[in-house]
């Protein structure tokens, strides 16, 4: 009998509870808690970290999970790590849900850094209107850069105002649309946009704006992992659940 854990945050955790509450399958989904208020689910669900890789460990023996699905976003690296980790020491089968990362194409103008202080230095220069894709967890390391305008955009109002002397907030929640970040980008004169490789579709409307706008964008590298097995699609979770976790392949 199968009892599974899935560390959820993103569109692709919440299709899989969907999926595995529809053939009844045991899952909890687990969300680290930085969403006021997070999607209703149709599985159990449980908000806040675990400890670590002690915590995690402890956890999944103690639950007696038997499948570890890792479906965060692709820059949760701590919370991957762990996963990975705890699940070799926990004896439980483990897999990654994770999105394609973007690729640039025709009309893109990217400049590809290695990770959030990257994307810091690469905004060096003459003032300019910046768009900070990125969440809200980051942004304040962009205080550093003081000479230019950020818009920011979050899911909910933050408890404490950005660290940065001169931005504006929009608070909304996508899925996004093409259009609207066109005109979002061009409603702020925006001149170069700053986003996190976290690929799939859901947070890519943004980029084919800022295509459409002939803006350079600063992309930000995901961080690396250790060697884990990745999927791209429920269904192929689904079908590791059923034919391949067990024997590990």
């Amino acid at each position: 009998m199968s009892n599974i854990l899935v560390l959820g945050g993103t569109t692709e955790a919440s299709a899989l509870a969907a999926a595995l509450a529809a053939r009844g399958n045991d899952a909890v989904l687990s969300y680290a808690g930085r969403v006021a208020e997070p999607k209703t689910q149709p599985i159990p669900v449980r908000i806040g970290g675990f400890g670590g890789v002690e915590g995690l460990v402890r956890y999944l023996s103690e639950h007696r999970v038997t499948h570890l699905v890792d479906a965060t976003h692709p820059f949760a690296a701590r919370m991957s790590a762990n996963a990975v980790i705890a699940a070799e020491r926990a004896g439980v089968a483990h897999i990654a849900l994770t999105r394609p990362a973007w690729l640039p194409v025709a009309g893109d103008r990217w400049t590809r850094v290695a990770d959030i202080d990257a994307g810091v230095a690469a905004l060096d220069g003459p003032p300019r209107r910046v768009m900070l894709a990125l969440g809200r967890m980051h942004v304040d390391a962009f205080a550093e850069q003081t000479q230019h305008d950020y818009l920011l955009r979050f899911v909910d109002v933050p408890d404490q105002p950005p660290g940065l002397p001169r931005h504006h907030l929009v608070v909304d929640r996508g899925p996004f649309d093409v259009e609207g970040d066109r005109r979002l980008m061009e409603a702020h004169g925006i001149e170069v946009v700053v986003c996190k490789n976290a690929g799939g579709t859901g947070a890519s409307a943004k980029l084919h704006a800022a295509r459409a706008l002939g803006l350079p964008v600063i992309m930000i590298d995901r961080p690396a992992l250790p060697a884990r097995r990745e999927v791209h699609a429920v269904a192929d979770v689904m079908r590791w659940l059923d034919h391949g976790a067990d024997r590990g392949v």
